[in-house]
């Protein structure tokens, strides 16, 4: 199959992906328009394909948190792509040049990986590419219709639409949990854990930020090391690995981990 016809695949694949990343992305663009003046939301999702990790830098933004702890609160949240790469990489030609694997992981998001891990056989970057090219050009549009919205929209409306983000985490966590009962309860931990952030003093002074990291990677390690995935062939498996993106899929152990910590914390 030619390059053309791979990537007619990949961008058909993609459709229904752009279609969720605008009404995600929406929300994101109403949540930021408080924070940020359009351009800076417009350019943050062109540059950070990432629904958590953008929803916690609003958040981090808001409380005016040091460069530093916003650096490092990315790191954590997107540290789960580095092991996407990884599992794509495997799937690939072993000859793939080096300047394909840099471009397909830059724009890997949670669900171009759910959409390129479970394509059958070797994965071509050309299929990748057109994933990406129908995928990540919604994210872009919906935030930026989403902060031209003001003044737009009810007051009413704004404000019910400044929920969905919540809805989203709801939507992103519940699913999986009622089919995995160790998912639920890595949830269930995240939500107790949020709790006594709050409740206890001593625990209260810690900065959004750094609860969000210390729920993350306290629960999400010791599920991972609790309950550890089976290994399979990447080349063979025609099934989808496990995948997070607080807004983008969402089977991990630490995209829920993150998930409800987040959601608890903000």
């Amino acid at each position: 199959m030619s390059a053309m016809s791979n990537w007619k695949d990949g961008f058909r694949d993609g459709l229904p992906i752009f279609m969720g990343y605008v009404a995600v992305s929406f929300t994101f663009g109403i949540a930021a328009q408080s924070v940020l003046k359009p351009l800076q939301a417009v350019l943050m999702s062109a540059s950070n394909y990432t629904s958590a990790g953008q929803f916690a830098a609003l958040g981090l933004i808001a409380a005016a948190c040091s460069l530093v702890e916003l650096a490092a609160v990315q790191l954590v949240v997107n540290m789960r792509y580095s092991l996407m790469s990884c599992f794509i990489s495997q799937k690939l030609e072993p000859g793939t040049p080096t300047f394909h694997r840099v471009l397909m992981a830059v724009g890997l998001t949670d669900e171009v990986f759910g959409v390129c891990a479970a394509s059958p056989g070797r994965l071509k970057p050309s299929y990748a590419y057109g994933v990406m090219s129908a995928a990540l050009p919604g994210w872009v549009l919906g935030t930026f219709l989403g902060v031209i919205s003001q003044g737009m929209m009810p007051p009413r409306a704004m404000s019910a639409l400044g929920i969905a983000i919540y809805g989203m985490f709801i939507a992103i966590v519940f699913p999986p949990v009622r089919k995995n009962s160790r998912l639920a309860l890595v949830v269930l931990a995240s939500m107790l854990g949020s709790a006594l952030f709050d409740k206890i003093s001593l625990l209260a002074q810690v900065t959004p930020g750094f609860k969000i990291i210390i729920l993350t990677v306290g629960i999400a390690g010791t599920a991972a090391a609790l309950f550890p995935l089976e290994k399979k062939d990447p080349a063979t498996d025609s099934s989808p690995c496990p995948a997070p993106r607080g807004g983008q899929a969402q089977g991990s152990v630490q995209g829920s981990a993150h998930g409800s910590a987040h959601g608890s914390v903000r």
